[in-house]
């Protein structure tokens, strides 16, 4: 007998990211009928589930969904998927789920209850601190395109560019 068996399509949904079980997240996502930012009694996502055990095989898979909060916040620490990614021990499988998450788009700004944000948790030696200063300038110069955009002349070209 399995732990998900007779358990619901949510609670199914925290197991696979928790577990790494990629068979069992996308035969979930072929059945649906889940909530993919549903929480455990905690607070936490099966983002922050798969961010916190580096989870690999399913966090593309949650980060694909489109309706996927990639930066919600959990009642205990506060944390971000983001802010536990950064503290998985080991160092590939910390990079990887840290870039999958930036890539997604995460918030390197928000803080935790702690009043840390992700960069105040690492080294600046860091190659992911290093990943947080690329994704906080991108986003300023995306902020600021757009600020630019309401001033164009009627322009409509923008900037071209969706790659990063």
């Amino acid at each position: 007998m399995s732990e998900t068996d007779g358990a619901t399509p949510n609670e199914r949904l925290l197991a696979a990211a928790r577990t790494d079980n990629e068979e069992l997240l996308l035969e979930l996502f072929e059945e649906g009928g889940f909530d993919i930012n549903t929480t455990d009694g905690l607070g936490n996502t099966a983002l922050h589930l798969a961010a916190r055990e580096g989870s690999v095989d399913v966090i593309e898979h949650i980060l694909s969904h489109d309706e996927c909060d990639v930066d919600p916040v959990n009642h205990l620490e506060g944390a971000t998927p983001l802010h536990l990614a950064v503290k998985i021990e080991d160092p590939d499988v910390r990079k990887y789920i840290a870039e999958q998450l930036l890539d997604a788009g995460a918030d390197t700004m928000i803080r935790d209850k702690n009043g840390d944000t992700v960069a105040d948790l690492l080294r600046p030696d860091d190659e992911i601190f290093q990943l947080i200063r690329k994704a906080r300038a991108q986003a300023s110069v995306a902020k600021s395109d757009i600020a630019d955009d309401d001033e164009d002349d009627g322009d409509e070209s923008g900037s071209g560019s969706e790659s990063e």
